[in-house]
């Protein structure tokens, strides 16, 4: 299988059919990299739960970003805005879109929690800033709390060893981007009412929470994929217009630049996204 779900390049030809995009436009490309067009999922907006969707690692096993050319779908390429460079729009395609669709139809009022600064969370905290939401980061220790509230953080929370976590106001919406499960003990006390919880984060273990404190609080449990096209473009849009950047490490795109950069992921010592850069 060709690796890489998330990627930039420049177009160099296209096909009979393609009506928008011509040689020489910048595009990116994510998770997801066609439907069927006709499913109700797919008349809705909501082609990532399409029953036929093409989503990587299941179709087009020899199509991926870690390639000097791929074949896509027009409809499933995105123009880059001139402001984005290539480095900072690549990591955009699949954790920016990730995290701005568990942040649609968030209000300015509202306090999003983001468990987690890595990755997805980095980006998170930026989205949900630039929104007007109150945002308040968890984390495990205070490590990582300088650079969160740089990044637009309004509080910082650990949690490793507590017995209690205190809020300046109950969380409306939480993005769990760590890859360690929380204690959800500790959580549920902090959510609001009939607020919303969005595992984000790739686990192969099970999601457990108590059912009390979901059920006399009204909280919802939302699985949550990459975004919809429509949410895709609207999130380069929104990150070209208030400079959401990924902050990255980049690797040369050579057999010792990829060896390097997954050796460096396989150790956890990656900072929050690496990126392949053709030489």
């Amino acid at each position: 299988m060709v690796l890489g779900h998330e990627g930039v390049g420049i177009v160099e030809n296209v096909g009979p059919a393609c009506q928008f995009l011509k040689r020489g436009d910048h595009v990116g490309w994510g998770y997801e990299v066609d439907c069927c067009g006709h499913c109700i999922e797919c008349l809705q907006g909501a082609e990532t739960f399409c029953p036929d969707r093409a989503i990587y690692g299941v179709s087009n096993l020899d199509q991926g970003s870690f390639a000097s050319h791929a074949i896509w779908r027009e409809s499933f390429l995105y123009p880059i805005p001139p402001v984005l460079s290539d480095i900072d729009a690549a990591p955009l395609q699949c954790g920016g879109a990730t995290t701005f669709s568990a942040l649609e139809g968030i209000k300015p009022s509202d306090t999003v929690g983001i468990m987690g600064v890595g990755g997805l969370g980095h980006l998170a905290i930026q989205f949900a800033a630039k929104m007007g939401c109150y945002v308040v980061v968890l984390s495990g220790s205070d490590r990582k709390k300088a650079e969160a509230l740089q990044l637009g953080a309004h509080e910082f929370v650990a949690t490793k060893d507590a017995k209690t976590l205190e809020v300046s106001a109950p969380i409306n919406r939480l993005l769990v981007t760590a890859a360690v499960p929380p204690n959800w003990e500790l959580i549920l006390p902090i959510m609001a009412p009939r607020s919303g919880i969005y595992p984000l984060s790739v686990s192969s273990g099970n999601l457990k929470i108590p059912y009390m404190g979901l059920i006399l609080q009204g909280i919802s449990v939302h699985g949550s994929l990459v975004a919809p096209r429509n949410l895709h473009r609207k999130m380069l849009d929104f990150a070209a217009l208030h400079q959401i950047k990924p902050i990255v490490e980049t690797f040369p795109m050579t057999e010792e630049g990829i060896k390097q950069a997954m050796d460096k992921l396989d150790r956890g010592e990656v900072t929050y996204r690496a990126v392949l850069i053709p030489k």
